[in-house]
């Protein structure tokens, strides 16, 4: 083969680079600025809307058609893999949330966010309202009943005074959070899974690598 032949290979040989489904999506819609191309509600007409993106690349695909990008960007280019990714996110099925969990993740990558899933938040029990004077800050006092105690040889009706309590923040606040963290995280398993089994993407590679599934598990085995 001559030196010519052999260069060509080698660039023919290009190697993928390999990433974590997160560190893809957000290449993919914070570096790429890719778009989800969603579809259409049910109940409007499919008329004056085109093919969806996925539909686009999955044709291209099977004629070998390079996939151009672009019309998102102001006449600047969209890497192809980033336009394979916003499809695959686009295709969110509805048991994990649809198009609305395909807008969260595409808008967490973005922002190059992970979900708040309240790290080192632990209840805590605190007067309900507090007021402020000269001496300081109190917590506010109801009456909750009255009660006859006897002082200095009489009977006297003096009331009885609580203070409420909450939880602040509420148990059931840390639960919600951790329930979208690991919604959002079987998104991206799902999303990782779509990538692999597609086998569109060019130049990235996907690796098994997965945020942390119950990170707040990790702290607590960690703290004892």
């Amino acid at each position: 083969m001559s030196m010519q032949g052999r260069i060509g290979h080698a660039r023919g040989a290009k190697t993928k680079r390999a990433l974590g489904v997160q560190a893809i999506l957000e290449w993919a819609f914070r570096v790429e600025k890719a778009q989800l191309e969603l579809p259409p509600p049910k109940d409007v007409s499919e008329e004056g809307f085109g093919f969806g993106l996925e539909y686009v690349l999955l044709q291209r695909a099977a004629l070998g058609c390079k996939v151009d990008g672009g019309q998102h960007k102001m006449g600047s280019y969209t890497h192809a893999d980033a336009e394979v990714v916003a499809a695959t996110v686009a295709g969110m099925p509805d048991s994990l949330g649809g198009i609305r969990m395909a807008i969260s993740v595409a808008e967490m990558a973005r922002a190059g966010l992970t979900p708040d899933w309240m790290p080192g938040v632990v209840p805590r029990c605190v007067p309900v309202e507090t007021k402020s004077n000269q001496h300081g800050e109190r917590a506010t006092t109801i009456v909750v009943g009255t009660e006859r105690v006897l002082s200095r040889g009489k009977w006297r009706t003096v009331e009885v005074l609580a203070c409420p309590v909450t939880w602040r923040p509420h148990p059931e606040q840390i639960a919600s959070a951790r329930r979208g963290y690991e919604d959002w995280w079987q998104a991206l398993d799902w999303v990782r899974d779509g990538l692999i089994a597609g086998r569109m993407m060019r130049e990235v590679e996907v690796t098994a690598t997965m945020p942390k599934v119950r990170p707040w598990l990790a702290r607590k085995h960690s703290a004892v």
